[in-house]
């Protein structure tokens, strides 16, 4: 019997743990270690900060679902990593640390065959003084995050409604933070809630960002189809902005909050303030900061990770001019290059280069996004890193015939622009592929026949259906696996 260890239960661990369960049966073991009892579905909770959907609507137990689905589960937080065992055993193991119940903080070696490290993000706010929903700003990367920020959000609309103007900031906060997506969504729910409210003149909602220009998202940009005409991703989301009264600030990188008040350097080594009434900022994120060890119990962390905690795959990490860097760096079966049992998948993989270009202040201060990692992406390498696995174990194989470059794969946007099932909008995006490939496009860095933005009632419509296709799902509800990810 071999056993399968998932790290993380988010929407890659959540979704290697169900199909690698489903296709090795009762034969071999499965079992998944989080820190957290709740399965979220991330991507709605945007709609919790702005009181559009409960908590309870965006989450479940995961401990009922791997019961019924045959999956080892422990609410633990994974310490450290042994790959080659220690001096009592050659298998490796994980120590882990339970996090609740009686056995709160006692500590257990989870032994394994094959590994997935799926831990997720570490969302750094400590990287930047005052930053966090604990200090001066607030966040929507968890259901508890986006329900205090709709806490402060609402006091805000109620001192508009009394006539005190407000002044309302949303984006990135901190020089390297990605994720803007996000955050981009989140301004324009709350745009479209002002103009709903008819508080536009009571308003001042301003977008601050690291990217070097608005559209970049992270992903260098794009060139999208829309109403058959080529256009910017710059100049879509300028136009979407606009039409949203929210001003912009770019190529800003914030390096400090204080109560009503942020401090940024721009690209031109200027530094600024910008006072704010209510602030949501996205942090930069790191790796969960699990340590590794040999065999003989010397820290060999920095072989498997990179200095911010992401684990090392079949990348090409070798330093290159931003002009030299190729789509194929980009992995394919996230497997660690020292161990062939052990695996990486969702934003938990180090990626090879940053897809937007790297910029640098006047200073010398890097101010750019890192590669966005979150969403369909992760939830398809969590597919092909399980299936590989599964086809090891079956067959023995030492092939991987499943793969998912980010430089092949492409992946759908939808970002909610407003709430309701008559006037609700969302802007929709779709880029093929996800890493620009300038070799194979060299006009436009993509295959422009895939890659459309649009913005309409229709895009709210999918995105309300998307939220309820994918619960269903991650619930392992019947026939659950002809859902894509």
């Amino acid at each position: 019997m071999a056993k399968v260890l998932i790290l993380g239960a988010g929407i890659s661990g959540h979704t290697a743990a169900l199909i690698a369960k489903r296709k090795l049966g009762k034969q071999h073991q499965v079992e998944v270690i989080s820190p957290n009892s709740n399965y979220q579905w991330v991507p709605s909770n945007i709609w919790v900060g702005m009181g559009l959907m409960t908590p309870e609507q965006v989450k479940f137990e995961l401990a009922p679902v791997y019961k019924r689905a045959g999956i080892g589960y422990k609410q633990a937080l994974a310490v450290s990593l042994h790959p080659n065992g220690d001096k009592s055993t050659d298998k490796g193991y994980v120590t882990i640390k339970y996090v609740t119940g009686e056995l709160i903080d006692k500590e257990e070696n989870v032994e394994y065959d094959y590994l997935i490290n799926a831990t997720g993000p570490k969302l750094n706010f400590a990287a930047t003084e005052g930053l966090g929903p604990d200090k001066f700003s607030n966040s929507v990367c968890t259901y508890q995050h986006a329900t205090h920020a709709w806490e402060n959000l609402q006091k805000c609309f109620k001192k508009m409604e009394a006539g005190e103007k407000q002044r309302i900031l949303i984006g990135t906060g901190h020089p390297l933070a990605t994720c803007q997506g996000a955050a981009f969504e989140y301004s324009l729910n709350i745009a479209f809630e002002i103009n709903k409210r008819k508080l536009n003149h009571m308003a001042e909602l301003t977008w601050i960002s690291n990217e070097y220009e608005l559209g970049d998202f992270g992903m260098g940009g794009a060139y999208v189809k829309r109403g058959g005409y080529i256009t910017p991703t710059k100049i879509f989301a300028e136009s979407i902005f606009k039409e949203y009264n929210i001003n912009w600030i770019v190529g800003a990188g914030v390096n400090k909050v204080e109560e009503g008040l942020v401090h940024y350097e721009t690209l031109d080594g200027e530094f600024h303030t910008k006072e704010f009434d209510f602030a949501m900022l996205i942090p930069s994120f790191a790796g969960a900061g699990m340590k590794a060890y040999n065999k003989q119990d010397e820290d060999i962390t920095l072989d498997l990770f990179v200095p911010n905690g992401m684990m090392k795959v079949d990348a090409d990490y070798t330093p290159k001019a931003y002009e030299d860097w190729k789509a194929s760096d980009w992995p394919s079966i996230y497997k660690s290059p020292l161990y062939d049992n052990v695996y990486a998948a969702g934003i938990a993989f180090a990626p090879p280069h940053p897809m937007s270009k790297p910029m640098k202040s006047k200073n010398g201060t890097q101010i750019n996004p890192t590669p966005p990692r979150t969403g369909m992406p992760s939830g398809v390498i969590g597919r092909i890193v399980a299936e590989n696995i599964v086809d090891k174990i079956k067959t023995g194989t030492t092939e991987h015939k499943h793969k998912a470059s980010m430089s092949k794969m492409g992946a759908a946007c939808i970002v909610s622009a407003g709430y309701g099932v008559r006037h609700g909008q969302a802007a929709v995006m779709t880029v093929n592929p996800i890493v620009p490939d300038w070799d194979k496009y060299p006009k436009w860095g993509r295959n422009i026949n895939d890659t459309v933005g649009e913005i309409g009632l229709a895009g709210h419509w999918m995105k309300l259906f998307m939220h309820y296709m994918f619960l269903y799902k991650a619930k392992a509800l019947p026939f659950w696996w002809v859902i894509p990810e």
